[in-house]
């Protein structure tokens, strides 16, 4: 009997892995986009700043919790707030790449989905730092917040001055928390199990890190989320043949195949192999 985990033989008509070559490029590609995009529009600092106070003061007005109180609840011990920078640090891209690695060799239907969706995302967000340059809640000194990692290490920013490997200025949107909410729902649709909805659970520590560490306004996050589902919106996993998108839900057995072990599919939805499981 097969687990629920477990995926099905490839039908006729499945969508056909994509050249691996040409997907470790595309990836590779997304990834210098992200990191030199972002350095086309460094400087800007009295700008940065200028908007930074009008951002906090609109939290304020539209009565967001305020950013103090996580990072309060993080500083109660060096261990945690060191656990929250190194999480800051080490997890934003390696758990984004190891999601797509799975869903390229296990869900390739899911797999394009996914890299459009992550490269529309990213290709959005490098654009408002040109139009909206933003300094980060820890330089902002009227926040009363602190560099956690500057002071508590680990840290992967230098002074702003000499960083030429970051933006420092382009705090909005929050690619960090908009990277992690994807692989939370891609996860959640490319799989069964009924503990999915656990993956949930990585946007949601990486939006205590970020705010609580000081390196993102709720703001950043929230529009994040707003490019995130617009480009969802957009782009709809498709069959082999361009044709109708198939179901973002996951597949659920009839009442008739129930408790058998059997994965019949709902004959009203538009299905491929490997998809939604």
């Amino acid at each position: 009997m097969r687990s629920q985990s477990e995926p099905a033989a490839a039908e006729p008509g499945s969508i056909t892995r994509p050249p691996l070559v040409r997907e470790l490029l595309l990836v590779a590609g997304l990834f210098l986009v992200y990191k030199f995009g972002r350095q086309l529009a460094t400087g800007h600092t009295a700008e940065a700043l200028h908007n930074a106070h009008r951002i906090w003061d609109l939290e304020r007005t539209l009565r967001l919790p305020s950013e103090v109180d996580v990072q309060s609840a993080l500083l109660h011990g060096d261990t945690l707030v060191h656990l929250a920078n190194t999480y800051y640090a080490t997890v934003h891209f390696p758990a984004t790449l190891a999601f797509l690695v799975w869903l390229y060799l296990k869900r390739p239907a899911h797999y394009v989905w996914a890299r459009r969706v992550l490269a529309v995302v990213t290709a959005a967000a490098l654009v408002l730092p040109f139009t909206f340059p933003l300094a980060p809640p820890r330089m902002l000194a009227a926040t009363g917040l602190v560099d956690t990692a500057r002071v508590y290490g680990p840290s992967v920013y230098g002074p702003p001055s000499s960083d030429h490997l970051s933006n420092q200025f382009a705090a909005m949107p929050s690619l960090h928390f908009g990277w992690a909410l994807m692989v939370a729902i891609g996860l959640i649709v490319a799989t069964r199990s009924r503990w999915r909805w656990l993956w949930l659970l990585h946007p949601a520590i990486t939006l205590l890190v970020i705010v609580g560490t000081a390196n993102h306004y709720w703001l950043d996050a929230i529009v994040a989320t707003a490019m995130l589902g617009a480009a969802l919106a957009l782009i709809r996993p498709q069959t082999s043949s361009g044709g109708t998108p198939i179901s973002l839900r996951s597949p659920h057995r009839t009442a008739t195949t129930a408790g058998r072990g059997t994965r019949t599919l709902v004959p009203d939805e538009p299905v491929l192999a490997e998809a939604g499981r």
